[in-house]
């Protein structure tokens, strides 16, 4: 069983960053995607970011050149660099990982506020 644990949200200022964190912790085994995704109130959750065992990243239009994503291997652990956070980015942020064999774990969410 796989368990993830978002930290890092808060309340910022617009122009502001934040780096929200994944810790994974259990028995992951094999090559794993791992992703992260947000929820306004009243919208679907949708995805922002995501990094493969292998390096690879992709990220929504909306967030590129604004949010980086990475991972340190040995930690287990996924990172979210939020820089030039806009009011827009207000949100519950989510962890999602999917292992190489199909199961999809997820995190319960870190709050984040972007004030204007």
């Amino acid at each position: 069983q796989v368990q993830l644990v978002e930290s890092g949200g808060g309340l910022v200022q617009a122009g502001g960053s934040l780096r929200l964190s994944c810790a994974a912790s259990g028995t992951i085994f094999g090559a794993n995607v791992v992703g992260w995704y947000r929820q306004a109130p009243g919208k679907q959750r949708e995805l922002v970011a995501i990094i493969t065992s292998g390096g690879s990243t992709t990220y929504a239009d909306s967030v590129k050149a604004r949010f980086i994503i990475s991972r340190d291997l040995a930690k287990n652990t996924v990172y979210l660099q939020m820089n030039s956070l806009k009011p827009e980015d207000t949100a519950d942020y989510y962890c999602k990982l999917v292992s190489g064999y199909g199961v999809t774990y997820w995190g319960k969410g870190t709050l984040v506020t972007v004030s204007s």
